[in-house]
């Protein structure tokens, strides 16, 4: 008897834990979502019908495979790429125009490719109170952690404060002989390649390598086996988590695919133990701490305003430190990396320009020692560099989340909602750019700093308003020192195994690497 009241009373648990759990999963999938939608909608907005608790997630899926089908039998060059990067974003503008609601999960975002729209909006808010979206705060904290991008309000602000200086023209010009080094190091094995007959390399890759090493030296100084290590295990946390069939906004969907849950978590675990001991060791180290590399100039920056009156509240913690050097590593390299790639593709493919880019560097630069002072001179480098973000910007979308009521014409954005600004979508409208949207045309930025866009939120290739990126004078005087030194040795070519397929991982990449026929001069 008292065998079976033991039983009658775990029954009795296991049976009220059952409800407990299907009444959350019923609220959190279906109850809830519900509520929000037919609150969006006396707000205004409309767009495809959301199937809780995937949202949209299954429809947005079969238009990917869709694509990947279709481009393996097409390698036509065309930069007409945005039903090819975001299809279901291309259907949906279709049907509900250039702002709507779309679900990931159980989490709407307003769809954004209107830049009048987003001016409108943008006008209402300041900076520090743009946030970012929790699910993706929440998806990409193996990554990023609290770093610059992710944090928001007050402590965006002291990051902000503190971060800036470093990146400021003077601190960073005494990083270009590390840059200058590690390229001529690659351009000596691409020499030694070619003179053994083989003339075909993967540039992506080998650029990739390339803004690895230099973020490496730049951020922390290092030539050793670290810095490789953190670079590569940074990589594989990038495959981890953007390419899996990962279920972003389903409450509960981590556990779908607990097996690479676990792998991007131990992958951070482990960033996180490598960049902790290189700024304890920095930290510790008897030498001076101002030590020329991003690292030493953040902990030089943080150590005065540690002494300074705190006005804005306290300095960085380690920790956060540790999240600010991830940011510098993965935003340092892969969106240069990717810019150099996309401009060497289209150089390749548009010769004209390689040669003009080419005879500009004989007269800026000369044969003499590469100098700072001469790359301001590059003018027709700098529309090339402006056409080629326009046509493949490394950063495809910009994310935010509403902290307030704004109110746009006829329509509410409620507080808390997300954003999802399409960078692609507006960089290729004709009603913004012309009918040449889709063709390279560097010359459009000649006399005109728009590009002849026809609104100033169109082109959005470093973000917009206060929260625009804080490296982007490292990421110029990158790609001028690369692209440079480059030029100057080499010619470059499409190769006939070149497949034509830009795809999205966190950024906009080639998905078959980029294979060109390179020449020495």
């Amino acid at each position: 008897m008292e065998f079976l009241g033991v039983s009658g009373v775990l029954v009795a648990l296991m049976t009220a834990f059952f409800l407990l759990l299907f009444f959350m999963l019923t609220f959190c999938w279906c109850i809830s979502p519900i509520l929000i939608l037919n609150k969006l909608k006396r707000c205004g907005f409309g767009g495809p019908t959301p199937i809780f608790p995937l949202g949209n997630i299954k429809e947005m899926k079969r238009n990917n495979s869709n694509i990947v089908h279709s481009s393996l039998v097409s390698s036509n060059l065309t930069h007409d790429i945005h039903s090819t990067v975001f299809p279901y974003f291309s259907n949906w503008q279709k049907s509900h125009g250039k702002v709507f609601v779309y679900w990931l999960g159980t989490e709407p975002f307003l769809y954004v490719a209107d830049p009048e729209f987003l001016k409108r909006m943008s006008a209402e808010v300041v900076a520090k109170r743009w946030g970012k979206p929790n699910v993706f705060k929440i998806d990409r904290e193996p990554m990023f952690g609290s770093g610059l991008v992710m944090v928001e309000g007050n402590d965006w602000v002291r990051h902000r404060h503190i971060i800036a200086p470093a990146f400021n023209p003077l601190n960073i010009k005494v990083l270009a002989s590390m840059m200058v080094e590690s390229t001529n190091k690659m351009i000596e094995r691409w020499v030694t390649q070619i003179n053994s007959g083989n003339l075909e390399i993967d540039v992506e890759r080998e650029v990739i390598a390339l803004a690895g090493e230099i973020i490496s030296r730049t951020t922390f100084g290092m030539k050793d086996d670290n810095a490789m290590d953190v670079f590569h295990k940074l990589r594989a946390l990038q495959v981890t988590l953007f390419k899996t069939n990962r279920y972003v906004g389903v409450p509960f969907g981590k556990y779908f695919n607990f097996k690479k849950t676990l792998e991007a978590k131990k992958l951070g675990k482990e960033i996180d133990h490598l960049l902790l001991s290189i700024i304890e060791g920095r930290k510790n180290s008897q030498k001076d701490n101002s030590q020329q590399d991003l690292l030493g100039l953040l902990l030089q920056e943080n150590h005065q305003y540690e002494k300074g009156d705190g006005k804005l509240g306290k300095t960085l913690t380690i920790r956060e430190v540790v999240d600010e050097c991830k940011t510098f590593f993965f935003g340092g390299h892969e969106t240069t990396a990717l810019a150099i790639t996309w401009t060497l593709l289209l150089l390749a493919k548009h010769e004209d320009w390689q040669n003009q880019l080419r005879d500009e560097i004989r007269e800026v630069v000369g044969n003499d020692m590469l100098h700072l002072s001469n790359l301001s001179g590059l003018k027709k480098m700098k529309c090339v560099m402006n056409e080629v973000l326009r046509l493949y910007p490394p950063a495809p979308n910009v994310q935010r989340q509403v902290r307030e009521d704004i109110k746009v014409d006829n329509l509410r954005v409620p507080n808390g909602t997300n954003l999802w600004i399409d960078v692609v979508a507006m960089h290729h409208d004709n009603e913004i750019w012309g009918k040449d949207a889709n063709e390279f045309r560097p010359e459009r930025f000649m006399d005109d700093m728009n590009g002849g866009c026809n609104h100033k939120m169109g082109y959005l290739s470093f973000g917009f308003g206060g929260r625009m990126c804080v490296g982007r004078n490292l990421a110029f005087m990158e790609y001028n020192i690369v692209l440079t030194l480059l030029l100057s040795k080499f010619s470059f070519k499409v190769s006939p195994t070149y497949h034509h397929s830009p795809s999205i991982m966190l950024s906009l990449r080639p998905t078959y690497g980029l294979p060109l026929i390179v020449h020495t001069l």
